[in-house]
């Protein structure tokens, strides 16, 4: 199976899914390679959504040589893509190969790395800018960001967009590259209504708050900030 449940989150198994993330680790990978595997896992990830979680329908096709029956995937029209900058952008570049016709919005949103963790392992969260495409019943949404560490982060993130949509969409996906076990069940437990997609749950967040093992600081190895 290329989803699995795993209780609080569900995980992607693609064979070229995790072989992307194993270079994404790798501590060696340059600025260039480290963008291009997210553009690329972001796209895995993308079929995955379509393959596991999408359904599809029969239509009737003329070929040039007869009439026929086909099967198309259902929805694809009605896709929203929620990019949390800055680190989600070579990520949703990536989804975007997978669905083209897909609505975008942007949240900017960091956490106060000076306050530190709070006694609930949490942090606190600016957003800075907002913009988000009208959001329907009939829509899928996907939620994505690369890393998914103490969850703070992500629970201000989707705090916005079911406000700013008004509605419960048809499905609503947080899509992330690492996961945290504690981000993980702090998302689920504040919006059990969302479905959890990672490639990878790594063993444990350290005392400021980043995944071990990772792959260190996603915006910083896209966009050569270190």
């Amino acid at each position: 199976m290329p989803i699995e449940d795993r209780d609080d989150a569900y995980l992607i198994t693609h064979a070229l899914a995790k072989d992307t993330l194993s270079r994404l680790r790798d501590v060696q990978t340059t600025q260039v390679a480290f963008r291009k595997g997210l553009v690329k896992l972001g796209r895995i990830c993308g079929y995955e959504i379509i393959d596991g979680a999408m359904e599809t329908e029969y239509v009737t096709i003329q070929t040039p040589l007869q009439e026929t029956t086909g099967e198309r995937v259902k929805g694809l029209d009605n896709v929203v893509i929620i990019n949390v900058l800055r680190a989600a952008t070579p990520f949703v570049e990536g989804l975007l190969k997978a669905f083209p016709r897909a609505k975008q919005g942007v949240i900017s949103a960091g956490r106060d790395e000076d306050a530190g963790m709070n006694e609930e392992g949490g942090f606190p969260i600016t957003i800075d800018y907002v913009k988000l495409p009208e959001i329907t019943k009939e829509d899928t949404v996907i939620v994505a960001d690369p890393m998914l560490a103490t969850g703070s982060t992500m629970c201000a993130v989707l705090d916005h967009v079911l406000e700013n949509a008004g509605v419960d969409p048809e499905k609503l996906f947080v899509l992330s590259a690492v996961s945290a076990p504690d981000g993980l069940l702090r998302v689920h437990e504040q919006f059990p209504e969302v479905d959890l997609l990672t490639v990878a749950i790594d063993d444990y967040l350290d005392d400021d708050g980043y995944i071990v093992p990772g792959l260190g600081d996603a915006g910083d190895r896209a966009f050569r900030t270190t």
